[in-house]
């Protein structure tokens, strides 16, 4: 079988999924569960500096979001840092790591901005033989209106200011965990690494509201009468995530910076892209909050099964793999031309792709009077839509046409254009002329 042991910026850990820093992360029992169940490493539940409690709410704390049958799409939650003493989590920190010497154990930390408190918090945790911190900058909810959190990661200034503070005064390897909650991932991502980050996570949650109660007309979750905005993560949240990890890697300025990839990652395939677009691991949350800790073993098994088939011996084989084929839209080959293809074979003559086609799309799928569906290729633009609709998987497909055929629609041969900055409807292209 494959070798799924990973070793990122130095922290090794037989397999490279690790739980996120949140509630299945907050204790001793929860962690020793995971680790029991097969996990590599965990991120423990964000830890805060000595001071005023934190007091989290005690009623409802999460909100959802279901596809109709019932799967849990994305969660919402307004639950803040550990509220459990400073002292008994570093205690239990420093036990389990005594018995698990093998896994990978992050602390994850989130303090005042100043350096002081930082330092302060540092110097507490050096003894509890974790492998690393993980700096929170992106909890979007209660901590940013502190100052802290999200409203440390929205600020590139901070960022770097706040990780040189921390390289400063530990040992330990620094992870720093950004915030989607920004327009350019990549300014963040910069920050940390000119602030000396040995690596970054992300992405953090994305700051929402998912429901509003129509009887009592406030949001869900809803506390005593009152709702607030929340961090959404879950499936729902890994497109997103999956472009914030690519543009990281492809950017010039982080080429190299090591990717901790975080949203919405529920099966060894989810891991298995982030990693093919530059994450050397994957942290979890929603999907054990939603199964259990052993969807772990699932995971493992899926991805040394998938390696084994493609010939990889290790990790650092799938790691970055897809990043150069991830491209600016204007580089897109517009030579490269497919038209829609139906199985009358496999269709059920439901006629989604028919309505999607003739109300919103092209007008390219005719039906006959027995409910036959074909495609028009003179007027198929191969905007995949009819794939995407139709219930029944690989019942219509995309097909190339080959290069010099003629494009019925149009009207040129295919390959008339090498790309789209000679393309005559490129205003680049017309300016140059």
């Amino acid at each position: 079988m494959a070798n799924l042991t990973t070793n990122f910026i130095g922290i090794k850990s037989p397999n490279p999924f690790w739980l996120a820093s949140a509630p299945p992360t907050d204790k001793e029992y929860n962690v020793r569960r995971a680790f029991e169940a097969g996990w590599g490493g965990v991120v423990w539940k964000t830890l805060g500096s000595e001071g005023p409690p934190v007091v989290n709410v005690n009623g409802p704390r999460y909100g959802a979001i279901w596809g109709a049958d019932r799967r849990l799409l994305g969660l919402n939650n307004i639950e803040l840092i550990t509220d459990r003493p400073l002292e008994v989590n570093l205690q239990e920190i420093k036990s389990v790591k005594r018995d698990y010497k093998d896994r990978a154990l992050i602390i994850s930390l989130m303090v005042p901005c100043d350096e002081d408190s930082w330092r302060d918090i540092l110097g507490q945790i050096e003894d509890t033989e974790a492998d690393g911190v993980e700096l929170n900058f992106g909890c979007p909810h209660g901590m940013a209106e502190r100052g802290m959190g999200g409203a440390v990661g929205q600020v590139p200034e901070y960022i770097e200011m706040v990780t040189r503070w921390c390289k400063k005064h530990t040992r330990m390897p620094v992870i720093v965990k950004l915030t989607p909650n920004i327009t350019d991932i990549r300014k963040p991502a910069e920050a940390a690494k000119r602030g000396g980050a040995d690596a970054v996570s992300l992405i953090n949650t994305i700051n929402s509201i998912t429901s509003v109660n129509l009887d009592s007309f406030a949001p869900e979750p809803t506390i005593d009468g009152k709702g607030t905005h929340g961090g959404y993560c879950g499936p729902a949240v890994k497109p997103i995530a999956l472009n914030m990890v690519a543009e990281i890697a492809r950017n010039r300025e982080t080429h190299g910076l090591p990717i901790s990839g975080i949203g919405g990652i529920t099966t060894w395939r989810d891991a298995a892209e982030f990693m093919a677009l530059g994450a050397g691991n994957v942290q979890v949350c929603t999907a054990a909050m939603t199964y259990g800790f052993k969807i772990v073993q699932e995971m493992i098994s899926g991805l040394s099964q998938y390696m084994d088939e493609k010939g990889m011996d290790s990790t650092a084989d799938l790691v970055g793999r897809a990043v150069p084929n991830v491209t600016d839209w204007q580089f897109l080959n517009l030579n490269y031309v497919t038209k829609a293809h139906i199985s009358q074979d496999d269709c059920i003559k439901c006629g989604r792709c028919y309505a999607a086609c003739e109300d919103t799309s092209h007008q390219a799928i005719a039906m006959s009077d027995d409910r036959t569906f074909t495609v028009k290729d003179e007027e198929c633009v191969a905007c995949n839509l009819c794939v995407n609709v139709c219930p029944v998987e690989n019942c219509i497909t995309m097909v190339e046409v080959p290069k010099g055929a003629l494009d019925e629609r149009t009207g040129r041969t295919v390959g008339d254009y090498a790309n789209w900055t000679t393309h005559p409807n490129n205003p680049m292209a017309k300016a140059a002329e």
